[in-house]
């Protein structure tokens, strides 16, 4: 639903089930690229690997990336498919994080203010015992998902429905070193 990207009223999953939830798969995790510095933008950027003319990581979000895959392995969450925006944010995101990562245009093309092929993404059936992990932006997830907008490094934890989606948790950059 475009109207609010919190978590489902009766849907929602409790943090005190989400790890297990995730351990068993089938869903996506939608994560805003760790922390930019803001000092630099795209203005000047050329191409997606343009990373000399992009809003690229700072020292933090690095360590927000590193310190978030460390929790997913803690955790032993599966990692199956791992997809990037392939700007240079998401993609260092990504594989700090997760260890590798696939890029893919369609989480960043957009037609009007609709993005077709990240609404297809989110919405694809995940096989049970695997997850699908994407790394992308903020204003992409907001304008098919709706407020509140997701922080640098948060994530949103999607059940796929095949043809539609729904948020079922939300975890902040900190918030998985609370997962048990």
């Amino acid at each position: 639903s475009a109207a609010s990207s919190a978590p489902a009223a009766g849907e929602a999953i409790a943090p005190d089930k989400l790890a297990a939830a995730l351990r068993a798969g089938g869903y996506v995790i939608y994560f805003r690229h760790t922390a930019t510095d803001f000092s630099r933008n795209d203005a000047a950027s050329r191409s997606h690997d343009d990373c000399a003319n992009q809003r690229l990581l700072s020292a933090e979000g690095r360590a927000q990336a590193q310190r978030i895959g460390q929790q997913v392995r803690r955790l032993q969450l599966p990692v199956t498919e791992v997809l990037a925006s392939p700007m240079c944010r998401t993609m260092d995101t990504a594989q700090r994080m997760l260890q590798r990562a696939t890029p893919r245009v369609e989480m960043r093309e957009r037609e009007g203010d609709d993005y077709p092929g990240l609404k297809a993404l989110l919405a694809a059936p995940v096989a049970p015992g695997g997850n699908r992990w994407l790394v992308g932006h903020g204003t992409p997830f907001r304008a098919i998902a709706g407020a509140p907008h997701l922080a640098e490094g948060e994530a949103a934890v999607i059940q796929p429905g095949g043809t539609r989606w729904t948020v079922v948790a939300r975890v902040a950059p900190d918030g998985w070193a609370a997962l048990r």
